[in-house]
């Protein structure tokens, strides 16, 4: 995760965020609330708390839930920091870094670093933040982020500068690159360290230039804290070079950034800053209130390089008024946050001042001590500004009292002797010109010694000076104008960049609301356009509508045969479902029945009470939009959406409602279209199973025509046997041969008539167990082999009228616990397939019947033709339903199709299908016990 982010990507986050739900927000909200911890701190710890909620719903791995919750709790520990609580925000910060450190995470353990870096800082521990920002770029190596490699070393480097500029220079003058600079997160602490040491070197214009790049690029990644720096930097310098107005419009700027936050570092900086800069106009008692709230806010910050400053200011300030006393006790609290700090700066000053106090306090002893130690840490420093200040002091301190001549004097006296030292040591300062009132000085020196020569010197040189300074003033006010127009200039570039940025963001952010809500949409759609079920289709709209608008009410209705009038189908108000309801057509007062009427649609945005048809048992709603269900030139319906709030439905709201209407019209056709279908195919199936049962019986008809043929015949000539023997009984006598002879025939009569008479009642036993087990799908145990020569009985007349020739081989042990019925249409299904599909109307076929022993509690039964097999292209079609190449003539597109329903559904095993040239193969892999079913049996219909 990047240390800092560009607005462009924050848009694109704030866009994808609000459409998620639960744990899904993770991947969003976390780079969301990490780069808002400046930017808005209340929302970004308010983003942070959600997020460590959402991680308990989470299903993530153990070692990314612990990353997630670390990354939280460092932005909560930064928000402790920039509100001022240092000591927990440490804390907070080194827990968090151990956890990181336990992950085997090193970008978490650089954030860790910065963090406590910045918190050691405003303790005014520099010395830790430079260990801390050392083991900031160490972490960033390992995990290879030259980004914050760079950050870490610019900030060290900026401090470097204010403990040494040479070397601060040495070591890092060349360690930042053209390319370093052109990244906004790191540009700005690079910038910053340039302004730093252009400052430190007397170079303010160069300095005001970069510490505004540094505030751009700080702005534009989020770093409000450093905005806010940068800023007060730009009205230093400006101050510096006599430009108090342009010092004060940018310090204004800063407290503008800084006052909302309410973190009390930025805002007492901001306000002991603009103190000064009012000091130097000459309003000191504006100047003492702001720096008297800048010290109150920043107390409990005491140790930080800010409340020196301020008590630098105050020091100056105490000066200025002559009240000695006060700028004596500021200037030695700044000693002791100088030491504190170990910044030379603050040292060599501390004293300086203290010595100018106790210099009028008549304490002259103290006052050259503390002025020779000043002189001493600035010289050291090579700070010639303050040195050239501590050398006046020492004079200073010798026009006033009488004092011990210092050793070394080469003038006349020691105010002379400080004087020309601070002249030497000016000389060395480039582009420097001393004011006036230090050749006055030597002037008056001069003058007092009776030098009148070099007294005169001195006042030309004095005049020579003020000439120049007014020169210089000039200069430097020509110069802080074209700083100003280069800031202004850069500003408004800025500004302008941004409002484009901004534009472009809010245009993408719509974009991509506007994209996503069509994604999910699609989405919706194809999920409403999935179902077959208007019930269902109502209750996904219904679903759909709820989380996407606001909606009190729901209602679809539908047209009523003729198109006289509308229904309503489904109703939802207040979470409570609503009664039917009908609305002629025409009805002036119905806005659904008038978006029927003018196919538009109709938005009410704030209703009166005549402004809505309130139907029976409907509450009254402020605002209504009525679409019409549309299918082409088609009119289903009318939906309609209604809310108890005024103005619910903009723009987007009408799109959204607009596109679920559409989706759900051709949603409601499709199942309307689907239950005819069903309807029909219903139909269709009865027709088949009836035209088979039909089959059956003509064939069971035809197979019992010939035993009783047969039988009635021998009956009547039995009959016409036994009148001829009664009447030879009663006539001319009964012969014994005659009489044997009728036992003889009598015999042989009821031999034909027995077994004709037994195979009828064994076929129409057997017609009688396939018509109820078809008819009533009983499941019962049954001989596999049994049953099958039953099913191929009922089916023989078709089978022997079309010359063709079956046979079974099905051993007698395989028992199932399952569905004859079925079993049987099945095979019948394949033997009428066989028939009609397989064998040409020339030459004779033949079928196969056969099942292996059962194996694992399994059979496998196969049917076998030799006829012309199926086509390739069909192979994938032969189940479908209503698949037939003999549309029109004998097929339904059907038996294939129930019996693969019948194989897979109801007893619960596999069909397969394998042809060739010579054939087709049907292999059935059944379970000896059928799978059980909830549906009641007898009223099953496959299909």
């Amino acid at each position: 995760m990047d240390m800092f982010a560009l607005d462009d990507a924050l848009a694109d986050w704030e866009a994808s965020l609000p459409p998620l739900r639960g744990p899904a927000r993770l991947p969003v909200l976390l780079p969301l609330a990490w780069h808002l911890r400046q930017r808005d701190t209340a929302r970004a710890l308010a983003l942070a708390t959600e997020g460590l909620s959402l991680l308990d719903q989470a299903s993530l791995p153990a070692a990314d839930t612990q990353t997630i919750a670390s990354r939280f709790l460092l932005i909560r520990a930064e928000a402790a920091w920039l509100s001022g609580q240092l000591e927990d925000a440490d804390q907070l910060a080194a827990d968090v870094g151990e956890r990181f450190a336990s992950l085997d995470h090193p970008l978490g353990r650089a954030d860790a670093h910065w963090l406590r870096a910045w918190i050691a800082i405003d303790h005014g521990d520099h010395a830790r933040a430079v260990t801390e920002l050392e083991q900031m770029a160490a972490a960033a190596r390992i995990a290879g982020d030259v980004q914050r490699c760079a950050i870490a070393d610019a900030v060290n480097a900026r401090w470097h500068v204010l403990h040494d500029l040479p070397s601060a220079q040495q070591r890092w003058g060349q360690r930042f690159t053209q390319d370093d600079a052109k990244l906004p997160a790191v540009a700005s602490w690079i910038y910053d360290y340039y302004g730093l040491a252009a400052s430190q070197a007397s170079d303010f214009g160069a300095a005001a230039a970069h510490y505004l790049r540094c505030y751009e690029a700080a702005l534009e990644t989020g770093q409000l804290r450093m905005a806010i720096t940068a800023a007060i930097n730009i009205g230093l310098d400006f101050t510096i070079l006599n430009d108090h107005h342009a010092a004060l419009e940018w310090m204004e700027s800063a407290l503008d950034l800084a006052r909302p936050t309410g973190w009390p570092r930025s805002i007492g900086a901001c306000l002991m800053h603009t103190a000064d800069t009012m000091r130097r106009l000459g309003r000191l008692d504006a100047t003492e209130e702001l720096l008297q709230e800048a010290l109150e806010i920043l107390t409990p910050m005491s140790s930080a390089r800010s409340y020196a400053t301020a008590l630098h200011y105050l020091g100056d300030l105490s000066l200025d008024k002559a009240d000695y006393t006060a700028a004596l006790d500021a200037f030695r609290k700044l000693q002791v946050r100088g030491e504190a700090l170990q910044h030379a700066d603050f040292q060599s000053i501390a004293r300086r001042g203290q010595a100018h106090a106790l210099c009028f306090l008549d304490r002259p002893q103290e006052a050259m001590t503390m002025a020779e130690q000043a002189a001493l840490l600035a010289q050291e420093q090579a700070n010639r500004y303050n040195h050239v200040a501590a050398l006046r002091v020492k004079s200073l301190i010798h026009l006033r009292h009488q004092l011990p001549t210092p050793a070394g004097m080469t003038e006349p006296n020691a105010t002379l002797h400080f004087l020309h030292q601070a002249l030497a040591v000016a000389g060395h300062i480039s582009g420097y010109t001393l004011p006036g009132d230090l050749h006055d000085a030597l002037a008056r020196e001069y003058a007092q010694i009776g030098d009148y020569q070099r007294a005169y010197a001195s006042a030309q040189l004095a005049a020579a000076a003020r000439e120049k300074t007014h020169s210089q003033d000039a200069t430097n006010r020509a110069i802080a104008m074209q700083v100003q127009h280069q800031t202004e200039h850069a500003r408004a570039e800025g500004l302008h960049h941004r409002e484009l940025a901004a534009a472009e963001a809010r245009r993408v952010q719509l974009l991509q609301q506007t994209t996503s809500t069509l994604e999910r949409l699609s989405a919706i759609g194809q999920e409403i356009t999935t179902h077959l079920d208007a019930k269902a289709v109502f209750q996904a709209l219904d679903r759909h509508v709820q989380a996407l608008l606001p909606a009190n009410s729901l209602a679809v209705y539908m047209c009523d045969p003729g198109h006289d009038s509308i229904s309503r189908v489904f109703g939802i108000e207040n979470g409570q479902p609503l009664a039917s309801n009908t609305i002629a057509i025409d009805n002036p007062h119905a806005n659904a029945a008038r978006s029927l009427r003018e196919r538009a649609e109709i938005y009410v945005a704030d209703a009166g009470p005549d402004d809505i048809f309130l139907a029976p048992g409907t509450q009254l709603m402020a605002s209504a939009l009525y679409v019409p269900l549309l299918v082409g030139e088609r009119t289903l319906g009318v939906m309609t959406v209604q809310c108890t709030l005024s103005n619910a439905y903009g723009p987007r709201e009408r799109l959204i409602f607009r596109t679920l209407c559409a989706y759900g019209a051709i949603a409601l056709d499709n199942a309307e279209a689907y239950r005819q279908l069903k309807d029909a195919q219903t139909q269709l199936v009865s027709q088949e199973k009836l035209a088979a049962l039909g089959a059956l019986m003509a064939g069971v008809a035809h197979e019992l025509n010939t035993p009783i043929g047969n039988s009635l015949l021998i009956a009547s000539t039995l009959v016409q046997k036994t009148e001829e023997l009664e009447a030879q009984m009663n006539g001319a006598g009964l012969k014994r041969s005659s009489l044997a002879t009728y036992f003889e025939d009598a015999r042989t009569a009821h031999e034909l008539v027995m077994r004709g008479l037994n195979s009828a009642a064994n076929l129409v036993n057997s017609f009688k167990q396939v018509a109820v087990d078809r008819t009533t799908e009983q499941r019962r145990q049954f001989n596999l082999a049994q049953v099958s020569q039953e099913v191929i009985a009922t089916m023989m007349n078709r089978i022997r009228a079309s010359s063709h020739r079956i046979e079974i081989e099905v051993a007698d042990t395989i028992m199932l616990d399952s569905y004859p019925g079925p079993y049987g249409q099945v095979i019948a299904n394949f033997i009428n397939n066989a028939l009609l599909h397989a064998f040409t109307q020339a030459g004779s076929g033949s079928m196969w019947l056969r099942a292996q022993g059962p194996v694992d509690g399994r059979v496998l039964v196969t049917f076998r033709d030799n006829g012309k097999g199926i086509a390739p292209e069909h192979m994938s079609r032969i189940f479908d339903p209503f698949f037939t190449t003999k549309l029109g003539q004998g097929g339904s597109g059907l038996g294939l199709s129930i019996s693969y329903n019948i194989v897979t559904s109801l007893m619960g095993g596999l069909i397969s299908v394998h042809s060739a040239r010579d054939g087709t193969i049907f292999t059935l892999d059944l379970p000896l016990t059928a799978p059980e079913h909830q549906q009641p049996a007898a009223t099953q219909i496959y299909n």
